[in-house]
């Protein structure tokens, strides 16, 4: 789509930017979603913290967890865009001619990519304990959505580890190994392991509030 690249997550209407996303053009892609999916995260944090009442002791805290969250969600739209400002060169160095200089340009834009996304995935790590804690001391009304947010994190998690699994492997059409990229590149290469913990952690947190946001299961 021509000028998809003027469609951002920070300033676009929901349904210009889904349009976009829609279209073959890479950008925004999976990674840009990925960042909007912890946007909405962060989002339903701040809101279910907004209906919480805490007593004097619990009260710092949630005042904190909401303004960490209120923060995040700027940010992720942010990191989204960054993303797909990084989708896009990624993108370009794929259709240069075969040679030296296409071989450069796809590490570049591979590393550049893996780091994008990578900001998000431990952004998304750090949110999970704000989440938790509402999961224990928030309204109980708003558990339902607890596990939404929960969801949408989840999903951030999955498309960052997947994001920076892939840009790194794409480094092998340069002609190394995939033991050289983790050598060269071992705090990346870590990421993936940790968000696949942060996979576990958030189905554990899931499931031990899943009985109380959705009670009709227990009949089945």
């Amino acid at each position: 789509m021509d000028g998809a690249e003027e469609f951002t997550t920070q300033s676009s209407t929901v349904e210009d930017w889904t349009r976009a996303l829609a279209e073959s053009t890479g950008s925004p892609g999976g990674g840009a979603g990925t960042g909007l999916m912890l946007a909405i995260a962060a989002s339903l944090t701040s809101m279910v913290a907004g209906y919480t009442e805490a007593d004097a002791r619990e009260h710092g805290e949630l005042s904190r967890v909401r303004a960490r969250a209120r923060s995040l969600r700027q940010d992720a739209l942010r990191l989204a865009d960054q993303d797909a400002s990084a989708s896009r060169a990624f993108g370009a160095a794929f259709r240069l001619e075969p040679g030296p200089e296409r071989d450069a340009a796809i590490s570049r834009a591979s590393i550049d990519a893996a780091k994008a996304s990578a900001v998000l995935g431990r952004r998304a790590i750090v949110a999970i304990g704000d989440l938790a804690w509402l999961a224990a001391n928030g309204n109980p009304a708003l558990i339902a959505d607890v596990v939404v947010a929960f969801g949408a994190l989840r999903a951030t998690v999955a498309g960052a580890r997947t994001n920076v699994s892939f840009d790194l492997a794409a480094l092998t059409s340069g002609g190394s190994t995939l033991e050289q990229i983790r050598d060269r590149h071992p705090d990346l290469w870590a990421i993936v392991d940790d968000l696949n913990d942060a996979f576990d952690r958030i189905d554990r947190l899931t499931a031990e509030i899943d009985h109380r946001a959705a009670p009709t299961d227990d009949l089945e």
